[in-house]
């Protein structure tokens, strides 16, 4: 549930805030493939469709939409649930996230398909 911290001077919650949730969302599903340490790359694609108010309750989903030899693409979708506006969903932000696999000094690593 977004709270009152988390808004920007429109009263809507900051783009940044959802933008650090996509991230970790979407880094959750990249270790379901790759094991050991992801670093986030590039965030493709954020479209900001719709505000997020306070008191939404936002959920963010997440699909491998392509691995490579040292990557992972994931696309997050977010949805809101507008609790103190009837409780619509609607969905808010989408944002395709790329995540390398990197070894101890920060240099890509195959990923492991076992």
């Amino acid at each position: 549930m977004m709270m009152p911290r988390d808004t920007n001077a429109l009263g809507t919650i900051f783009g940044g805030i959802i933008l650090s949730y996509i991230d970790q969302a979407g880094a959750v599903e990249a270790h379901r493939i790759a094991k050991g340490i992801l670093v986030t790359i590039a965030m493709h694609e954020v479209e900001f469709h719709e505000p997020v108010f306070v008191g939404d309750l936002v959920s963010f989903y997440s699909d491998v939409l392509k691995v490579g030899r040292t990557s992972i693409t994931v696309k997050v979708v977010v949805e809101a649930e507008r609790r103190i506006r009837g409780n619509k969903k609607v969905t808010v932000t989408e944002a395709e996230v790329v995540y390398v696999h990197v070894d101890r000094d920060g240099n890509p690593k195959p990923i492991d398909r076992k």
